[in-house]
């Protein structure tokens, strides 16, 4: 008849301290972090055109904050990391990862719940207020001799967006009583502002101080107004069904960051110094 087997607690402790004596790698994760360890680098999805100091055009070396947070996070994963710039706007990124195409959308990607039904969100790692930039001239007819602050409250005029952002998106909410263009681009609608084809544009207020940055004599026939009660939230757009990879990325945004967030300031002063201004 076959004895059980019995451990005396003298064997037991000796197995517990043999297991932690020898180190091991961890296991492979069983979630939606295996694809990427196993068959796949990162795929990051950024558009085509250049946004600095967050990201260069595609062609050019890979360089700016949103190239090097993604680096960041693929050698964390002790992953590859590969760039998808077939993007041309910011909504495509976005398609981009809610198809599956791609991973994660890092590209001075703002918050909306329009695109939040589509794609997850990583905690926000960057914020700015809007802002807007008026023809002085079409302003100042509006105002009259009232102060500018009410015309901008109840404004009435045409506001240029660019299509397929998330100004275009907010454009309706923030200012339901004007009339809404989009333009292709930001240089073709700051044209739009300077010829007076159109009242005021309207983007977070780093890309308005920016534009102050590389073209101060635009102060001459435009104006620059900072929204103060209104914040546009950058964050990593994550695919939907990466539950797994989208704690990675807050982990992570959590730890390198102390849970602190970039502004307008640190990242004018960072522009303005790659420019030597």
């Amino acid at each position: 008849m076959r004895r059980p087997l019995t451990l005396s607690r003298r064997g037991l402790l000796g197995g517990a301290l043999a297991a932690i004596a020898m180190p091991r790698a961890f296991a492979e994760p069983l979630s939606d972090l295996s694809r990427i360890y196993r068959e796949t680098p990162l795929r990051v999805a950024m558009p085509s055109f250049a946004s600095p100091p967050f990201f260069e055009a595609a062609g050019a070396d890979n360089a700016g904050i949103d190239v090097t947070l993604a680096q960041a996070i693929a050698r964390t994963l002790e992953a590859d990391v590969t760039f998808d710039r077939q993007p041309r706007t910011f909504d495509e990124a976005v398609d981009q990862i809610a198809d599956g195409a791609a991973d994660l959308a890092i590209c001075k990607l703002s918050r909306t719940v329009r695109r939040g039904r589509l794609i997850r969100y990583s905690r926000p790692y960057a914020v700015f207020n809007h802002g807007l930039i008026a023809n002085r001239v079409r302003l100042a007819r509006m105002a009259g001799s009232q102060p500018v602050e009410p015309v901008i409250r109840d404004f009435s005029g045409v506001l240029g967006v660019i299509g397929h952002s998330a100004f275009a998106e907010f454009a309706g909410a923030s200012f339901p009583k004007a009339s809404i263009r989009e333009f292709a681009d930001w240089t073709s609608m700051i044209d739009a502002v300077r010829a007076g084809e159109i009242d005021m544009a309207y983007r977070d207020d780093f890309e308005i101080k920016k534009l102050l940055v590389d073209d101060p004599s635009l102060t001459v026939v435009a104006r620059s107004i900072t929204l103060n009660d209104k914040t546009d939230t950058l964050a990593i757009g994550i695919r939907p069904d990466a539950a797994h990879l989208a704690a990675f990325v807050d982990l992570f945004l959590d730890i390198s960051q102390g849970g602190a967030v970039m502004k307008t300031d640190e990242i004018i002063a960072r522009y303005r110094a790659s420019r030597g201004v």
